[in-house]
């Protein structure tokens, strides 16, 4: 997606695309299934999508969560290849 220079003057560069249901408040396996039904059962974008979270996010504790997660589904995309 281009970034128009209104954007780049405010440092505004990530854009996400659709809402996770993801809270860091919420435990593992509610997280989890919020996440994965975002993203209609697919686990890479799943992962990706907890990823770039991780990677924006300025919270180090959603930051860990996120990438705790997006390891999770990672590994499930290697294990089912869904």
């Amino acid at each position: 997606m281009p970034v128009s220079r209104k954007q780049q003057a405010q440092g505004k560069w990530y854009h996400h695309g659709k809402s996770l249901g993801w809270s860091k408040d919420d435990g593992q396996i509610k997280r989890r299934r919020a996440a994965l039904a975002s993203r209609r059962g697919n686990y890479l974008k799943t992962a990706r999508a907890l990823q770039s979270l991780a990677n924006v996010t300025q919270d180090k504790d959603t930051a860990r969560k996120a990438r705790a997660d997006a390891l999770y589904f990672y590994r499930k995309h290697q294990e089912t290849g869904r």
